[in-house]
């Protein structure tokens, strides 16, 4: 008998299948990787690492020591000062969460003051709710009752995945309803700064209470997928296609949202408060040119944007204190009762 020699043709059909199914496997392997990287704190290597410890605010800090000019030199000083008031002064209050996955823990640090006026302030990737203690000692001295929250699986809060700001927008909320349960004529303003900034632009397309005045973003990016198709350009030298989207799913699967939902431009096509929208010039991690973007998807009658000169991320505020805290301080007066 002969013996059948199998078809070329059969021969390279396994083969490909072979292949097809190896690069898959690849892609789905180095996807989970890229997902638990970004926003699985507890990973065995996160972008937490790249950082030593710091956070998204710090990434561009330049390793020597910049001379100061008089006035960033006090901006450096008063932020000595409203750290130690940060430890000395803070309250430590706990809101708990429901869910369909049971109760969860969402820890603040709440500054008092008489009056009617709040502040909530929301800080950065992989940081804490110290990393605003400055922020929150300005509001403070001119009268502001201030809370700044640990985010969803930061600092003293509960939760396994960072929700980049989409899933913190509920918590937003729920810090809103917090005050409006003690004070139900709280006059509210939002503020935050890069994860945070991004976190106030997604909570603003929500239905927010008439007590939430005003909403102060600073270098908040687009969308969590163009932050990270950029970081992985930047990072890892790769293209978006077919590692980010294979995170991307895996992110859906594992943490409940996708980084094409997670999106400040398609909420701020809702918004309906006055915005003031902040960056600095020469931030390249969350790139300078998305301030334009967001500032002109949002739909708020009242907005205003400021570019800060020379300023690297979330370095706004000290690269020209006056600045900031001057047309921050005048865009918040506009739409805030001032103190009794």
């Amino acid at each position: 008998m002969k013996q059948k020699v199998k078809k070329p043709k059969k021969v390279l059909i396994i083969v490909l299948a072979a292949i097809l199914v190896l690069v898959i496997g690849i892609v789905l392997f180095a996807g989970n990787f890229l997902f638990e990287f970004a926003v699985y704190p507890d990973a065995s290597f996160t972008m937490n690492d790249l950082t030593a410890g710091g956070s998204d605010t710090d990434l561009e800090t330049p390793a020597e020591e910049p001379e100061y000019t008089e006035a960033q030199q006090q901006w450096v000083d008063y932020s000595k000062e409203a750290s130690h008031w940060y430890k000395n002064q803070g309250e430590e209050i706990i809101l708990e969460r429901m869910s369909d996955k049971g109760a969860s823990r969402r820890r603040g640090v709440i500054f008092r003051q008489e009056g009617h006026r709040y502040a909530i302030l929301f800080h950065g990737y992989t940081g804490n709710a110290a990393q605003m203690a400055a922020f929150a000692k300005v509001y403070w001295d001119i009268g502001y009752t201030c809370i700044t929250p640990d985010a969803l699986a930061h600092g003293g809060s509960d939760g396994k995945y960072i929700g980049m700001g989409w899933l913190e927008r509920p918590d937003v909320l729920a810090w809103i309803n917090w005050i409006l349960e003690k004070d139900p004529t709280a006059e509210i303003v939002l503020h935050g700064i890069s994860m945070g900034g991004a976190t106030v632009m997604m909570a603003a397309g929500e239905e927010l209470p008439a007590n939430v005045k005003c909403i102060v973003e600073d270098c908040g990016y687009s969308s969590v997928w163009d932050e990270f198709k950029l970081q992985l350009k930047y990072i890892f030298h790769m293209p978006a296609f077919p590692l980010l989207n294979a995170a991307s799913f895996f992110c859906k699967i594992r943490a409940g949202y996708s980084f094409e939902e997670a999106s400040a431009v398609n909420q701020l096509k809702k918004a309906t408060v006055p915005m003031l929208f902040i960056h600095g010039e020469e931030d390249t991690f969350v790139p300078y040119e998305m301030l334009d973007v967001v500032y002109n998807a949002c739909a708020s009658a009242e907005k205003q944007k400021l570019s800060v000169p020379g300023a690297s991320h979330g370095a706004s505020s000290s690269t020209d204190p006056e600045l900031y805290w001057t047309t921050v301080l005048d865009f918040v007066n506009k739409y805030v009762a001032p103190a009794n």
